[in-house]
């Protein structure tokens, strides 16, 4: 019986690490809970049948579990679950001189602190000084970055 136990508690263990490498990266109770199941075969094998039989266990864990790896690492396994997607975005930048802190214009979205605003006949993200501020509303430039424009409501 113990015999069997030990076997399956390897088995089980490795399969764990093969899941906390190929299926859920990173260190969780997958991989977590398979290195705790092959100390406890470990232990069991020393406990139960001696020095010899644990040093055994142990090298052969040991082994499987650096061929594993091997093998995941030669057979380009992480390119296939990796992701090739490349992210092409851009951040909306304006000439610096376009805006001058002053200028005004009105909300096109509500500003809560971000959103759209309407300047020099131009759509530019805007935030608000804290405040938000409803949709059409006027507002006022306070400060100029190459992004965005920092506003507050205009007061008459």
């Amino acid at each position: 019986m113990t015999i069997l136990a030990i076997i399956l508690l390897v088995l089980f263990g490795i399969l764990l690490i093969i899941l906390e490498f190929l299926v859920v990266p990173g260190i969780t109770v997958a991989g977590v809970g398979g290195l705790i199941l092959l100390f406890i075969s470990v232990y069991i094998s020393f406990d139960v049948y001696g020095s010899y039989v644990g040093q055994l266990v142990t090298v052969g864990e040991i082994i499987v579990v650096l061929f594993i790896l091997f093998f995941a690492f030669r057979t380009k396994t992480w390119q296939k679950l990796s992701l090739k997607a490349e992210i092409k975005g851009k951040t909306n930048t304006h000439d610096e001189n376009l805006f001058q802190v002053g200028d005004t214009g009105k909300s096109i979205t509500r500003l809560a602190p971000m959103g759209k605003v309407e300047v020099r006949d131009t759509i530019i993200e805007g935030k608000s000084t804290g405040t938000f501020i409803d949709q059409n509303k006027d507002i006022e430039v306070v400060k100029v970055l190459r992004n965005k424009l920092i506003v507050k409501l205009k007061t008459k």
